[in-house]
C-alpha cells in the first residue's frame, strides 16, 4: 500500500507542479513512476 501511495503522490505532484505538460510527458511519466514502483515492491519485499 506504501508503494501505492507513493506512485500516488508523484502523480498528483507531477500534474499540480507541471500543469502545462503535454499529454506525452503526462504519459512518460506516469510510466517512469510505474518502473519506479515496481522496483519499490521489489525492495519491500
Amino acid at each position: 500500500m506504501n508503494v501505492y501511495i507513493f506512485w500516488l503522490i508523484g502523480v498528483v505532484a507531477w500534474n499540480f507542479g507541471v500543469p502545462s505538460a503535454t499529454p506525452i510527458q503526462d504519459v512518460i511519466v506516469a510510466v517512469i513512476l510505474s518502473l519506479l514502483t515496481i522496483g519499490l515492491k521489489k525492495y519491500f519485499k
